[in-house]
């Protein structure tokens, strides 16, 4: 059984509650739900953290051991090299996911510091972005 791993960074604990019109109305804890049935053979884990360096320690802590990271790092993407190094030193794939169209979005976010340590990106596509990143990592 394949093993993947999803850190979420800041603010993604309000998924469903906060701003729906941009992050949509499930909440993370309900899309796992869905995720878990529909990759029955995949065991996924989840993680999410508000504070950069747990985020960086979790990383650390997985990414020998499982067959792939999808991340979001919210708005430490735009600013955390730290985060980009922690994926760099692990030997997990990753894939980032962000819920809304970061190109669309303010010019600050348009630059990502993860999307060169992961395989690929996922943007705009809300929650589904994450159903993308794990069918990549999976080979489905």
């Amino acid at each position: 059984m394949k093993k993947i791993e999803i850190i979420n960074g800041p603010n993604l604990n309000l998924t469903g509650i906060r701003e729906p019109e941009v992050y949509g109305s499930t909440t993370m804890e309900e899309y796992l739900v869905e995720l878990r049935k529909q990759f029955p053979e995949v065991e996924i884990g989840y993680y999410q953290s508000n504070v950069e360096g747990e985020l960086i320690d979790r990383i650390q802590q997985v990414g020998f051991g499982v067959d792939g990271l999808i991340v979001n790092m919210g708005g430490y993407s735009h600013t955390s090299v730290a985060l980009r190094d922690a994926l760099l030193a692990v030997t997990a794939p990753a894939v980032e996911v962000h819920l809304s169209n970061i190109f669309s979005r303010e010019e600050y976010r348009h630059h990502s510091f993860i999307t060169s340590a992961c395989l690929g990106m996922v943007c705009g596509l809300g929650l589904k972005g994450y159903e993308m990143a794990l069918s990549a990592l999976v080979g489905d």
